[in-house]
């Protein structure tokens, strides 16, 4: 029986210094390409004739390869401190990564794999990409912007090049960035696979990602610079994330000086090194590429007082260059609210209804790290729910109000229950969840950051549905985590709140906070209730007997409940 291969369309504009795009294409020749088909799709954009021979020859050399003159004659300026981008010259660029998308579907490729022509990859890169399962995941490769500065990712996490994690609305003092700017570049030097909010560069694209219509083309109310960041907020709206891989580097010739490096990389990565095999050159490798960057970040610390400007950031990434007057350094962003004002008041609520002996208390236990107070709806248990709420709970105001028979057949009753619970006890923000739901662990550091806010009323997150211990679930019936709901809100005695009187499926917050400011935060939240078989089985039997007929639900997903391999995706905090 044949195995089947793995079909990838390789797709590079290509305007390119001879010198340097021979290495390329050297490299491209030294691809591990076990069970892969691999075919070219290479947009001849050069001026200079040596390099279009060169991907004529390459054509010529009995590979499948689609070569296209791009019909343009523009200059683009490089030297050895900055390269220069026009915004004609963006636009040209994604229009060739676009005419590569709708090839790559049309001749039905499972994968595109899109790459600069200054890159060097490793041997075992695209493999490597391929297995891990992503719709759209780069892989890494460091570089310095500008001679002698800091080495840095091609990846970011916010807006045009923020490396370093931020909330909507949120105003960290520039100590505060610093700190995480460095956290970030530490990160990224440990080899792992990384959620990140932008990348370019050297991307594989799945199929799927291409037919959920990911293109180049721009964000016509967006204004920022560059194609790679309106793809990226492209796929961030469609739904798909976007991650980096730091296994395997590749080294970036983003100067001539940079080609001495090549000799010492291509030994390194293909293990012909003296005394080592291919395991201990990757490692290696890993270090000669990562390594720098390390010994600058104390450099960096020591050096970075302000914030970037937003031109300064442009260009570490763009390569465009800086105004002749950028008005001098960066105004910092103002710092937060000062360690003696008190945070506002921040209560837990919860419906529960015998959850002592599933995950209850390590909820709670989590809880207890920030919250102030709670009201808690023990709907009829018949356990000791009660019992541990008020054990776990020991020492924060507690509210539990025990309904001796459960009100969950009228989820809309059951759930003005709760709101007029809490709004008795004088709230300030109120933190909804249910006795299955738990923040990663980086909500306890982050949260206070939400709660000082002036600008925002309601915060909405994803929530990801665990089907084990480690992996959630996702396909065409489990798709929570691609739409952000709400969690989190400012309580408003002005505003007058509405509710969806629907007995099932009426959401446990009115159904008009919307009209309240609201912000998007990429802190996520765990859903462990499906999580072993027996409670999917309780959960299913429960909706068989309330909603039969889906007529508040999706009857369709509740009948996957059952299903007995359904797709899983490893949870990485």
């Amino acid at each position: 029986m044949t195995e089947k291969r793995t079909r990838v369309l390789l797709g590079s504009p290509v305007h390119q210094k001879p010198a340097i795009l021979e290495q390329f294409l050297n490299a491209l020749t030294c691809l591990n390409l076990e069970s892969i088909e691999l075919d070219f799709y290479l947009i001849d954009d050069n001026k200079d004739e040596a390099a279009s021979l060169l991907l004529r020859q390459f054509a010529e050399s009995g590979r499948s390869v689609f070569l296209q003159a791009s019909g343009y004659n523009d200059d683009y300026i490089r030297d050895e401190n900055t390269h220069i981008w026009h915004s004609n010259l963006v636009w040209k660029v994604a229009g060739f990564k676009n005419l590569m998308i709708r090839r790559a579907e049309a001749f039905g490729y499972d994968y595109l794999f899109l790459i600069d022509s200054d890159l060097i990859l490793q041997p075992d890169t695209l493999r490597h990409l391929i297995g891990t399962g992503k719709d759209i995941i780069s892989e890494i490769f460091w570089t310095q912007w500008q001679p002698d500065t800091l080495l840095q990712p091609q990846v970011w996490m916010h807006d045009e090049y923020n490396q370093w994690e931020i909330l909507p609305g949120e105003q960290p003092s520039p100590e505060e960035i610093r700190r995480r700017f460095l956290a970030f570049l530490m990160k990224l030097q440990q080899p792992g696979i990384y959620e990140v909010g932008g990348l370019g560069a050297c991307t594989l694209i799945s199929s799927r990602a291409i037919a959920s219509g990911i293109s180049y083309d721009r964000v016509r109310n967006i204004s920022y610079w560059g194609e790679d960041r309106h793809f990226c907020i492209r796929a961030a709206a469609l739904g798909i994330p976007l991650f980096v891989d730091t296994h395997f580097p590749a080294l970036h010739l983003y100067r001539d000086s940079d080609l001495k490096l090549v000799e010492e990389f291509v030994q390194r990565t293909s293990g012909t090194a003296d005394g080592e095999g291919p395991e201990a050159a990757v490692a290696e490798t890993r270090m000669e590429t990562a390594e720098p960057a390390d010994k600058r970040v104390q450099e960096a610390a020591d050096q970075w007082d302000t914030l970037w400007t937003e031109a300064e950031a442009r260009q570490r990434l763009t390569k465009e260059p800086l105004p002749a007057d950028t008005g001098g350094e960066a105004e910092p962003a103002a710092a937060p609210a000062g360690e003696a004002e008190r945070r506002p008041k921040l209560t837990l609520t919860m419906i529960v209804k015998n959850e002592a002996s599933r995950f209850l208390r390590q909820i709670l236990e989590e809880h207890c790290k920030y919250i102030d107070e709670a009201v808690i709806i023990d709907d009829g248990s018949t356990d000791d729910t009660a019992e541990l709420c008020r054990e776990v709970l020991k020492g924060i105001p507690l509210h539990l109000i025990q309904n001796p028979v459960s009100r969950f057949s009228n989820e809309s009753e059951l759930r003005r229950q709760q709101w007029e619970a809490v709004v008795a006890t004088r709230p300030e923000w109120i933190l909804n969840l249910d006795g299955d739901e738990v923040f990663e662990a980086r909500f306890a550091e982050e949260v206070d950051s939400l709660l000082r806010t002036d600008t925002c009323d309601l915060f909405c997150f994803r929530l990801y549905d665990f089907w084990d211990e480690d992996k959630y679930r996702e396909d065409m019936y489990w798709q929570a985590h691609h739409s952000y709901r709400p969690f989190l809100i400012r309580y408003r005695e002005d505003f007058t709140y509405l509710w969806n009187d629907l007995p099932q499926h009426c959401g446990r917050l009115p159904e008009n906070i919307f009209e309240l400011p609201h912000q998007l935060s990429n802190l996520r939240l765990k859903h462990l209730g499906w999580s072993k078989p027996e409670f999917r089985l309780e959960k299913y039997l429960r909706y068989m007997v309330l909603d039969p007929d889906g007529r508040y639900g999706w009857k369709e997903q509740y009948q996957s409940i059952m299903d007995q391999h359904p797709r899983l995706v490893p949870w990485s905090e």
